[in-house]
This record gives structure tokens, C-alpha cells and sequence, in this order.
């Protein structure tokens, strides 16, 4: 008998599987697509030499990551890239805020105004951050935390609404810079705690960077698998799972899927009934004659670049999506451009690059025109540009990864209470009903983003409770 079974090979699967494996309990993997990877994959999805990221592409939490940082994986292949810039936010006039690994020309990209408010703002957190990202990443709290005083002076900051830490800016460089930081996770700007996300974006730039993975996020995954078969853990792909009799026995079941996926296989009834999925959204991947042409010069160097003329206008799209059901007219746009830094990612001169704006829940429209009006507005002859395009919205997204419902690439909405409490109201959310059953996906803290925390924390109740057995 197996010491524990983990259902689903992304990130958080693979970390939670790497961890028991190397506390020395076998371990077998699960995954029903023929590849591992979940939302950390690369493929050429428009022209032979053009390798695209699915789902992630730029992976500030995953480079900070505790539970990644902690293994060997550069061993097995993976390679952070940094680019000259992580993140720019380029404005109608050709000019553009940035998201920098220094503190100072951040804030001097928000004007003088700002830029004193901004410095406060961070400063207090970045000479700590190693031990806050570890503290908040592990909450609800699977360990006592480190640093406890800085977790609760974050915490007065972070937990009120964005929109109430935006208001100590004056300008609207700085506050549509911010708005778009807490719209990674597609949350309302005026959520509890959102402005706890827009934070944490920006001290893991100034702390490490937004890189990209060599040859593309599949290298995220890969490395896992690997490290994991080297502990002596199995991977099983093409493998899908629809009762728990499908997997061989184990003391443990630990599952990387959505709180719907896990209740239909181990038969929870309506134990997750609560459980919110939040907006969609609707990607394209292109194969490019060349970068970008961006107005502003600071996007064309940037990993990252966030698509929104202002505050307002991030916001309504927002809205639109999350609460108003409907396509937005004038889109927030997340853009990764790994080409920059990567250039074995597409043929000699040209680019791989993706956006994504937010639509309804399991939208079935068509929103590739919307999106390159936009990106016309910032980056004038980008069409001519393009070579081909690969486009997926809320359907294509759930059939491709199961964990995407309705479209939702944060496998469960990241508003309200959700944000920090998921999949449900407890201070155990790795548990279930079940006591030899775990979940460990997305949808438990710390959420969305590739990093391994969710199964990383998870891992630590397995075992706990494999050593009690």
C-alpha cells in the first residue's frame, strides 16, 4: 500500500507529492492530461518554433516561492530569467509607471508626488520580506509565524480594501498601477484584503523579480516531476480519475482539482455547495514578426506589461466581468512577453507573447477584436504584427485544465472572505470529510499563482497525519 496518492500533476500537485517523497513516504502521482503541468505548461499552440505558455507565463511568486526555493530545482533544469524590467504600465500619452526591482525608480516612475508615499509604503517590508512571504503564504497558519509583528503590520495595512490604499496617492500613475496589480487575481478593487495582493505583487518584484521560466513554465513542472522521481515518486499521466476506487489504496488521497471535481470523485454531496468561481477569461497566444511596438519605451523591456488607460477604467472592466455578466468594452489587459528575455521561445527575430482580459463566468463570445483595439491604443501597429494567433476563451480554458471552471484560472473566486478563507469558512482547509482525503489546489491559501504553497502547506497535514496512523 502507498503511503499516499496525489490527483492532479500542476504545481501545487507535484509540490505536495515532492514533499512527503522527501520525508520519505512513497508517493504516486495521477494526472489525466497526457503531460504534467496543470496551469504551468508549454506548448506550440500557432506556428512550428513558437513555444507558448497556456495558462502562467511570469512567475513573481513562484521565483519567491519558500516551498520552491527550498528544493534543488535548478538541478533538474529549471532557470529563472529576469528581464530588464518586471512590470511596466504604459499610459495613452507614451509614457508608463513601472514595476522595478528598485524601490527608488519605482516611485520615480509615479512623480514626485507619489514617489515619498509610495517608498513609505514598501520600505517598511522589503528588508523582511523572505520571512513575510513565508508567514503569509502560510496562512491559515500551518507553522507559528517567524516575524510576527511585520505579519501584523502588513496585515493592518493589506486588509482593507485596495481602493483605500490607493487613496494615499495623489496621482493616477500610481493608483492605475496598483489597480492593476490587485486585478491579477480578478478581484473587485474594493474587496476586503485586496490591498494585501497589490502589495505582495510589488515587494516580490523589488525582492526578486517577475521571471520567466527557460523555455517556457513546462520547465516549472518538469523539474518538479523530476526532483519527485529521484525521491522515488511515480507520475502516471493520461490517468484520469472519476471515483476514488480508480486509484490504488493508499493512507492518503491528496487532490490538486476544484472543490467540485474532489466532491464528485470522493462523493462529498453538497460539502462545497458554497464555494464561489469568479470570473473568466478570455487568452489569446500569438506568434509575432517582431516585439511589440509599444509607445511607451519602458513596456518594450518589460516581462509584464498591464493594459489599462486609468484606475477607472481597470475598475469598470472589472465590474463588468465579476458583477455586471458582460464582455467589458474597453478591457484590462494582462500582457507577458517572454521573447524579451527568452529568445529561444520563438524562431530568429521573432516573438511569442499572450494577453488575457476578464469576461463572465463561462462566456462563449468572441473577444480577440475588443483585445487588439486595445493593445492598438498602447502599441499602434501591433496587427501588422501578428502571424498567427491562438485564441481560448472560458470553455476552451475549462476543457483544457478541469481545475478552470467556468473559465476561472484562480480555481475559485479570490473576493471576500474567499480571498484569504478558502475553500471554506475553517482554520483547516486542506482537510475534507474525509480523514484520508486532502485537497491542495488553488482553491486553498494561499490561492491562485504558481507556487507550491498550497501544496506545500497541505503536504504538512498529510503527513501529520500519516505519522499519527
Amino acid at each position: 500500500m502507498l503511503d499516499a496518492v496525489v490527483v492532479g500533476a500542476g504545481p501545487n500537485g507535484l509540490t505536495a507529492a515532492v514533499e512527503l517523497a522527501r520525508r520519505g513516504f512513497s508517493v504516486a502521482v495521477f494526472e489525466a492530461r497526457d503531460t504534467v503541468g496543470g496551469g504551468a505548461r508549454t506548448e506550440e499552440l500557432t506556428l512550428p518554433g513558437f513555444r507558448h505558455d497556456p495558462c502562467s507565463a511570469a512567475h513573481p511568486l513562484g521565483v519567491n516561492s519558500p516551498a520552491f526555493r527550498a528544493m534543488p530545482l535548478d538541478r533538474y533544469g529549471l532557470e529563472w530569467l529576469q528581464p530588464e524590467l518586471p512590470m511596466a504600465h504604459p499610459f495613452l500619452d507614451g509614457t508608463a509607471a513601472v514595476l522595478s526591482r528598485s524601490v527608488a525608480e519605482t516611485a520615480a516612475s509615479f512623480g514626485p508626488r507619489d514617489a515619498g508615499t509610495y517608498r513609505r509604503l514598501v520600505e517598511p517590508f522589503t528588508h523582511r520580506w523572505d520571512t513575510l512571504v513565508q508567514d503569509f503564504m502560510s496562512l491559515p497558519l500551518s507553522a507559528l509565524p517567524r516575524d510576527p509583528v511585520t505579519l501584523a503590520r502588513f496585515g493592518l495595512v493589506g486588509l482593507p480594501p485596495s481602493t483605500w490604499l490607493m487613496r494615499r496617492f495623489r496621482d493616477e500613475r500610481a493608483k492605475a498601477l496598483f489597480a492593476g496589480l490587485v486585478a491579477h487575481v480578478m478581484s473587485p478593487l474594493g474587496g476586503p484584503a485586496t490591498g494585501a495582493v497589490g502589495l505582495v505583487f510589488a515587494l516580490a518584484a523589488h525582492a526578486r523579480g517577475w521571471p520567466v521560466a527557460r523555455g517556457g513554465s513546462q520547465s516549472i513542472s518538469d523539474a518538479l516531476t523530476a526532483y519527485l522521481k529521484d525521491l522515488g515518486g511515480t507520475v502516471h499521466t493520461d490517468y484520469e480519475v472519476k471515483r476514488l476506487d480508480d486509484l490504488p489504496p493508499a493512507r492518503a488521497y491528496v487532490f490538486d482539482t476544484s472543490p467540485t471535481a474532489l466532491s464528485r470523485i470522493a462523493g462529498f454531496g453538497r460539502y462545497y455547495e458554497r464555494y464561489r468561481y469568479g470570473a473568466g477569461v478570455f487568452k489569446i497566444d500569438y506568434a509575432l514578426d517582431g516585439p511589440v511596438p509599444w509607445t511607451a519605451k519602458e513596456a518594450r523591456t518589460a516581462g509584464t506589461v498591464q493594459v489599462g488607460a486609468d484606475r477607472k477604467e481597470i475598475g469598470t472592466a472589472l465590474r463588468a466581468a465579476s458583477r455586471e455578466g458582460r464582455a467589458p468594452d474597453a478591457p484590462f489587459l494582462i500582457t507577458v512577453q517572454p521573447s524579451v528575455v527568452d529568445p529561444s521561445r520563438a524562431p530568429a527575430g521573432k516573438q511569442v507573447f499572450w494577453a488575457y482580459a476578464h469576461v463572465p463566468s463561462g462566456w462563449t463570445g468572441d473577444l480577440a477584436d475588443t483585445i487588439e483595439r486595445q493593445l492598438e491604443r498602447f502599441a499602434p501597429g501591433f496587427r501588422d504584427r501578428v502571424l498567427a494567433r491562438a485564441t481560448a476563451g472560458p470553455p476552451e480554458l475549462a476543457a483544457r485544465n478541469a481545475n478552470y471552471v467556468g473559465g476561472d484560472i484562480g480555481c475559485g473566486a479570490a473576493s471576500g472572505l474567499q480571498l484569504l478563507l478558502r475553500p471554506k469558512l475553517t482554520a483547516f482547509p486542506y482537510t475534507t470529510p474525509h480523514p484520508a482525503v486532502f485537497i491542495c489546489s488553488s482553491a486553498t491559501p494561499p490561492g491562485p499563482g504558481v507556487h507550491g504553497m498550497s501544496g506545500h502547506n497541505a503536504a504538512k497535514a498529510v503527513w501529520k497525519r500519516l505519522r499519527q496512523a
